[in-house]
Order: structure tokens, then C-alpha cells, then sequence
């Protein structure tokens, strides 16, 4: 299940007798450890409540032992078991690696037996937060899975998307009380890497520096990390408006940030495209827009079909083709031999700007 689902569940149905967290996540994880106590402990000592172990220091066989034990302080409580890929038994052939899946197995089959008649009022989740759930971590992964295949609520940690980033920015703004448009929180996700625990902590530091007022694109990239990259869409619209000086401010601050700029003029290109695809379809909104890119295949969220929407209403479907023409020279100015770069972008904004 997802962390929303759990969510969900804690809320409507109350707690199981053990989780399986898997996947490197950490905003979420720590949001349904809160839930989880609050469910269990509704009222009182919440941290009194949460046992931490480490299967790098204790054997599981330890923690269940702890888990059968009753609390003389609290009827309820977490416990909480990191590293839990520890347990697997090793793959090698020696006899000392012979006896670890041995041990592994006696794990595995202590686990299945305690999860039969769990002690009412404890919730075992073990964590494992090393491995990705796609790519080289995938089948190792699915070796924790198998394990604990006695635990039957497995909860994934998977790293957010771009869409799924956004909700959860867009949910954090309004918890905070942060006033902050589309564009500025499309360029923040962005710029925290689509991590929703980077996503909080900007968001909190928007919030002190902000506090009542909306926050702007200026504010965003001076306060969090590597937005600068994510600039480029104010240099779209700038484009867009044909406001030349507004076009070499935004070109200038992205440079003093260090951005590369033939990846900002690829960013650029696929803005185009997009833009040029939808107005040749016939789309209008961003909703139209989502659904047509999402039919090919192509990766598309709420505030990115916005910024296609409002590039294609700032050009005319020949004025797509003309800067799309001037990017191509743009990059076959970038690749010829020891090109100033600055030069280059400038002449492609004065083309694009000319009355």
C-alpha cells in the first residue's frame, strides 16, 4: 500500500499488529509514525510510548522477545526496528555463512509464528529505508519483502513523482499558511528534487521569510538551493511578453547562479515543443493538456501544463516555430568551437524580443 493509503486506514480503522516499511522516503515514513502513535497513544507520553531498535545492534529474535513483553507504563506502544534488511541471511557458502540462513530462516519462522497470536496493544514496524523499489535495488527489495512475508501490511516508500511531489507541496502550503502561487511552487519542487522531505524544510524557511505576504519567484530562488535552474520558466514568460531587459535579468541571474546553460536551453526547447503540440491539438487548459500529453506517454503535472498553457497564449503559433528555430541556432552556436555561452543566449533573447 502507498503512505496515503495507510494514512487512511489508520484513521478509519485503527492500527495491525506490524508494518513493513520499505523504500527511501522520508517525509511520509515519519508522517505515518506520527499517525500511528497518535492512533495508538491518543492521549499522554507519545515518546513514551516508541521503543527504538536496530537490527544492527539487537537480533530480531531479541525485539520479538521485547514485543511478547508488557509494559508496566504503558498498555500501548510502538516499536520501532531499523535495518530491518539485517535479519536476511547471507548468500555465501562458508559454514559460518551457513549458520547465519540457518539463523535467518529460525528469524523468518519466529517472525510467522509470533505474528499468529500477536500481544494486543503492540506494533512492530520494521524498516528498511536502503533500498530503492526500482532499478539495481529492486530485487534486493524484494528479497526484504519475501522475508517478512509474514507481515502482510507493507507500506512503500518509493521516491515521489512529479505529480505526487506536488500534492504533497501543495498540502504542506496549506498547513503552513503559506500563501504561494502555482509557478512558485512548481519552480520549488522542482528545485528540492522532487523529495518531499527537502520540500518541508523549504517550505518552513518560505514560511519564516514570507510570513503573511505571497511568496514570490524571487523569493524561492534566493532561498532554496539550486532554484535557480528552475528560473527558466520566468525567462519563458519574459519571452513571452517580449520584456527584453526582464529576459537579460533573468538570463543574467541564471548565469551569476552558475546554471549550464545549454541545459537551460534544452529546458527551453522542450517548453516549446509542448507548447507548440498543444496549440496544434486545439488545447486550452491545463487539464486538456495533462490528458493529452499523459495519452503519449509523456510525464506531465498540474503546474507544468499551466506553464505549457501560458506559453502557448504568450506566442502565436508562428512565433512557437520562430523560437524554436532560434533555440535550434542557439545550440549549434553552443556547440561550435570555444563559443562565449553569454553571447550566444544573448543574441538568441535580442531575436526573440525584436518588436
Amino acid at each position: 500500500m502507498s503512505p496515503r493509503q495507510l494514512l487512511a486506514q489508520v484513521e478509519k480503522r485503527g492500527v495491525s499488529p506490524a508494518y513493513l516499511f520499505l523504500g527511501p522516503e522520508a517525509y511520509l515514513r515519519a508522517e505515518c509514525r506520527r499517525a500511528i502513535l497518535d492512533r495508538l497513544v491518543p492521549q499522554g507520553d507519545r515518546e513514551g510510548a516508541l521503543t527504538r531498535h536496530d537490527l544492527s545492534e539487537v537480533s530480531l529474535v531479541a525485539v520479538l522477545d521485547d514485543a511478547r513483553s508488557y509494559s508496566l507504563f504503558t498498555p500501548s506502544r510502538l516499536i520501532w526496528v531499523a535495518g530491518a534488511e539485517i535479519a536476511l541471511p547471507r548468500g555465501r557458502a562458508s559454514a559460518e555463512d551457513a549458520e547465519e540462513k540457518k539463523g535467518g530462516a529460525a528469524d523468518a519462522g519466529g517472525l510467522a509464528e509470533y505474528m499468529k497470536d500477536p500481544p494486543p496493544g503492540v506494533v512492530l514496524v520494521f524498516d528498511c529505508a536502503r533500498y530503492d523499489l526500482e532499478g539495481e535495488d529492486k530485487a534486493k527489495a524484494d528479497r526484504v519483502r519475501k522475508f517478512y512475508s509474514a507481515v502482510s501490511q507493507v507500506v512503500e516508500f518509493s521516491r515521489p513523482d512529479a505529480g505526487e511531489a506536488e500534492a504533497v507541496a501543495g498540502e504542506l502550503a496549506r498547513r503552513h499558511g503559506l500563501k504561494i502561487g502555482a509557478t512558485e511552487l512548481s519552480m520549488l519542487v522542482e528545485a528540492a528534487g522532487f523529495s518531499a522531505a527537502s520540500i518541508a524544510t523549504e517550505i518552513e524557511k518560505l514560511k519564516l521569510y514570507a510570513g503573511d505576504r505571497a511568496v514570490t519567484v524571487d523569493d524561492v530562488a534566493a532561498l532554496v538551493p539550486q532554484a535557480q535552474a528552475s528560473n527558466i520558466f520566468a525567462l519563458v514568460r519574459a519571452l513571452g511578453r517580449k520584456d527584453r531587459r526582464g529576459a537579460m535579468e533573468t538570463l543574467d541571474a541564471l548565469l551569476r547562479a552558475g546554471e549550464y546553460l545549454p541545459l537551460a536551453l534544452a529546458f527551453l526547447a522542450t517548453q516549446f515543443r509542448q507548447a507548440l503540440a498543444a496549440r496544434e491539438a486545439g488545447l486550452r487548459s491545463a487539464q486538456q493538456v495533462m490528458g493529452f500529453f499523459s495519452k503519449q506517454g509523456v510525464a506531465m503535472w498540474p503546474a507544468r501544463a499551466e506553464q505549457v498553457v501560458q506559453t502557448l497564449n504568450a506566442f502565436s503559433e508562428a512565433g512557437l516555430r520562430e523560437a524554436l528555430q532560434q533555440i535550434a541556432g542557439a545550440d549549434l552556436a553552443l556547440r561550435d568551437i570555444r563559443p562565449d555561452d553569454r553571447v550566444v543566449l544573448e543574441k538568441f533573447v535580442l531575436g526573440l524580443t525584436a518588436k
